[in-house]
């Protein structure tokens, strides 16, 4: 059988993985909270807890719900504790993530600390990837989609697609 996808109650799905997709512009105010857009939530309602697990990347933030950071968690923990290059990508993601909560105006706090990792001052970009959700600011998302597009032939290629 081949891949299917659809839209279930609980949001588009592949297999049955929930699927975040699409890109957001919004801002974030000067207390560093940040809008969750609307989508987004009703996937989180829908198949999560309403909470993401922040973390730093290289030029932004990856929000994940729990439960695939708990996913994340378990392979950590079964790769070779002496391997440095496991350790050094074990200690930037698992000591800089925080919970993050949804309120009631579907927002999260984002730590200042993350904040100024991901050069997050006033308009922001949330897109999502498959189980995550990234957050840019928008200048460096910019700039990421514009060497990106400059390179997609090549790296598409790389990828098979």
């Amino acid at each position: 059988m081949g891949r299917r996808e659809g839209v279930s109650k609980g949001g588009p799905t592949v297999r049955g993985h929930v699927m975040f997709r699409g890109s957001y512009e919004h801002t974030i105010d000067q207390k560093g909270r940040l809008s969750i857009p609307s989508r987004y939530r009703e996937l989180l309602r829908e198949n999560y807890e309403e909470k993401f697990i922040v973390t730093r990347s290289e030029n932004c933030l990856v929000a994940y719900p729990e439960a695939e950071w708990i996913k994340l968690e378990k392979r950590f923990s079964q790769l070779p504790h002496l391997d440095k290059s496991a350790k050094a990508v074990m200690r930037f993601l698992v000591s800089s993530a925080t919970e993050c909560p949804v309120d009631k105006q579907g927002r999260i706090l984002i730590p200042q600390y993350l904040r100024t990792h991901a050069g997050l001052e006033k308009d922001v970009v949330l897109a999502g990837v498959i189980d995550k959700v990234e957050i840019w600011a928008k200048d460096r998302w910019d700039k990421e989609m514009s060497e990106t597009t400059d390179n997609i032939d090549e790296l598409g290629g790389t990828l098979g697609i």
